[in-house]
């Protein structure tokens, strides 16, 4: 790195910190870049499939899925809940949203 003329009124040790400030700096731009850089990545990724033990109604298309410890849910696009059983994958509540 080139010195600045007004280096030589700086005392070495803030030379230093001066150095380390700039490096620093740099490596935040760059973990910042990657950060965006992962998140837009994981937001354009395909969505995960539904597991295949799952049985959804005729024509009702999977729009997000949960789950809990003895349960998990599909909300569908036709603006539904299905809640299912995790230990037998059977369906035992449909909540209709209004």
């Amino acid at each position: 790195m080139a010195e600045s003329p007004d280096d030589d009124v700086w005392p070495p040790q803030l030379r230093g910190l001066k150095r380390l400030i700039t490096v620093l700096t740099v490596v935040m731009i760059c973990g910042f870049l990657v950060l965006i850089g992962a998140l837009v990545i994981r937001l354009n990724s395909a969505p995960l499939p539904l597991p295949e033990r799952i049985a959804l109604p005729e024509g009702a298309e999977p729009f997000a899925f949960t789950q809990g410890t003895d349960w998990f849910a599909v909300v569908t696009s036709d603006q539904r809940i299905l809640i299912y059983d995790r230990a037998t994958s059977q369906l035992r509540q449909t909540v209709e949203i209004e």
